[in-house]
């Protein structure tokens, strides 16, 4: 016999109660609960307060859950002695609730996990003077990195190798040496390096002397010559090992080497493996962090458990932050078998989530319904909507916006007040431009890039206003 379903007890405001009643005669059913809704009296359900929501809150009998609209502000301890049923803050927009309750049924405890090394890779290391090092380096573990990689300048040996391994040892770093040259190599060993890249048939001879794990690369990855005989050479001299077959550009043999990562795992299935994704991500005119996503996806599938980026070009200049990021979705797709789907936002820094679309109807309602001087902004259906007591303006362009504003006879915009509407309304077209989101006073959505919103003076005093109105509402 299968139990009852869930009763969730919905709150919300006046404005958004038709909107939320459409929303849940499709979701109920779809995810198996029985839902009621509680239509305080107030136009917009995110000026609430928790404490104002608890001093009016009625919970039908039977109920399971309650929840209210995410942009209330105050604490959830405001209901502790008002009722015992659980309360939670939904999506502050009600039309991601199938997206809310979408993660709300998955196992979602463990996220976060992963087993995939990053190797951040600093280019030119020895031009940078010691200090400079240290900075950058630390930016690096800051981003996800979990070691750092010293890039070495072919043709010249770095006199300082042995000072910039033991500073970034002493200061808690993992280290390895990009170089093949053996006594720059050995330099950096001997002060604290743990990894060399890489090894291939031109200084195997001098690894043994190391004493350091090694990553062992081709001598011409297309055909993969030298690789296995290196690898013989290091296993019989007893080497720890991690095999690179060598990730080629798009246009230089992409598909054929991502095969001989396949290849070369089939042959050696308990071999350690890393991969270079720098090659994909600096060397292709595209954001990076579809591509990282990817190539560590394909990673954690075919269990390579080291990787190695840089992020030099200006499109990749947060590689490592997208590899940390997507090195957690991926274990959690690959272990749990589950799609990597509305379970890691940050990554999508361009596009983000569903942009809320009111209607006419009810941005129309709106308009009649307010009473103060200050303007609500809206970006949908491909216009900037502003609106006001008893006024709704709609142009795809600000300037003809203000113009409207004009013309309606709103002489009551001083200089900071236009200049406020002026910034909101550039980034509404920026969300228009990109299908965004767009939350007035609320920063863009850019994912792991996304900075905290600039304090606005007219929208503070605005939404004080409104909060103090509501506040004396009986």
């Amino acid at each position: 016999m299968s139990p009852p379903p869930e009763k969730i007890h919905f709150v919300t405001g006046r404005l958004a109660e038709h909107s939320l009643r459409q929303v849940l005669a499709q979701l109920a059913p779809r995810v198996g609960f029985e839902a009621t809704v509680q239509t305080l009296h107030i136009t917009v359900a995110a000026l609430m307060t928790t404490e104002w929501i608890a001093r009016r809150l009625a919970v039908p009998e039977g109920t399971t859950r309650i929840i209210i609209p995410g942009g209330c502000r105050g604490s959830l301890d405001a209901f502790q002695d008002v009722t015992a049923i659980p309360v939670e803050r939904g999506p502050e927009d009600l039309r991601r609730l199938d997206e809310f309750f979408g993660q709300q049924s998955r196992d979602l405890s463990d996220y976060g996990s992963f087993d995939i090394e990053i190797l951040a890779e600093i280019n030119h290391a020895p031009r940078l003077p010691l200090a400079a090092l240290l900075d950058e380096a630390r930016r690096l573990r800051a981003a996800g990195a979990d070691r750092i990689d010293l890039g070495c300048d072919p043709g010249s040996e770095w006199a300082g190798v042995a000072d910039a391994v033991r500073m970034l040892v002493a200061d808690g770093f993992k280290v390895s040496i990009d170089s093949f040259q053996p006594r720059e190599i050995a330099a950096a060993v001997r002060a604290g390096a743990s990894l060399v890249l890489s090894v291939n048939s031109t200084n195997m001879a001098a690894a043994a002397d190391w004493g350091c794990e090694v990553v062992v690369v081709p001598d011409v990855p297309a055909t993969l010559e030298g690789f296995d005989a290196t690898i013989e050479r290091l296993d019989h001299d007893g080497v720890k090992m991690r095999l690179d077959p060598v990730l080629e550009p798009i246009g230089f043999g992409f598909a054929a080497s991502l095969g001989r990562y396949l290849d070369v795992r089939r042959r050696f299935p308990a071999a350690e493996m890393m991969m270079g994704v720098g090659n994909l991500s600096e060397l292709t005119d595209v954001d990076s962090a579809g591509i990282n996503t990817l190539l560590i996806g394909f990673c954690q599938e075919v269990g390579i458990r080291s990787v190695l980026t840089t992020q030099v070009i200006h499109w990749a200049r947060d590689s490592v932050r997208e590899c940390a990021l997507a090195r957690a979705l991926a274990h959690h797709a690959v272990t749990n078998r589950t799609l990597p789907k509305h379970v890691e936002p940050r990554l999508v820094t361009l596009r983000s989530g569903k942009p809320q679309t009111h209607g006419q109807e009810v941005l129309d309602s709106l308009a009649e319904a307010i009473r103060d001087p200050n303007f609500r902004i809206f970006a949908e259906r491909g216009a900037i909507h502003l609106v006001g007591a008893g006024l709704h303006l709609e142009s795809r362009d600000p300037f003809a916006l203000f113009k409207q504003l004009e013309a309606a006879g709103r002489t009551d915009v001083d200089p900071s007040h236009a200049f406020y509407l002026g910034y909101e309304m550039a980034k509404a077209v920026t969300a228009i431009t990109l299908d965004k989101d767009y939350r007035q006073d609320q920063a863009l959505d850019w994912g792991h890039l996304t900075q905290p919103e600039i304090a606005h003076g007219p929208s503070r005093a605005a939404a004080e206003a409104a909060r103090t109105a509501v506040q004396n509402e009986p």
